[in-house]
């Protein structure tokens, strides 16, 4: 496997647990009784998330349409990813 479809799979990758870790967080929003502050917490987390897995989204467009890409920030991108999801669901099922 080369860098670049390394990079792709790994910008891939990311875009799909930003967009979990996403979910769980507004399923967090939607199904627990908190309070208003709580709320705010998990609404930005859900906003980040999204916001990152567009982010993603857009590095993988500008490498499939021009072939432009960075292995080292595909790496990081992938592992903020992991660890933002794990800490999502951590957090998701600490509070339940």
């Amino acid at each position: 496997m080369n860098s670049y479809s390394l990079t792709l799979a790994i910008l891939l990758a990311a875009s799909i647990l930003q967009i979990w870790g996403s979910a769980l967080a507004i399923e967090a929003i939607l199904h627990h009784k908190q309070d208003g502050r709580l709320h705010r917490i998990w609404l930005a987390v859900a906003g980040t998330a999204m916001l990152l897995a567009l982010h993603d989204g857009y590095a993988l467009e500008l490498a499939l349409r021009t072939g432009l890409y960075d292995l080292r920030q595909a790496v990081l991108v992938g592992l903020v990813a992991l660890l933002m999801s794990f800490v999502i669901h951590g957090f998701r099922h600490q509070e339940a």
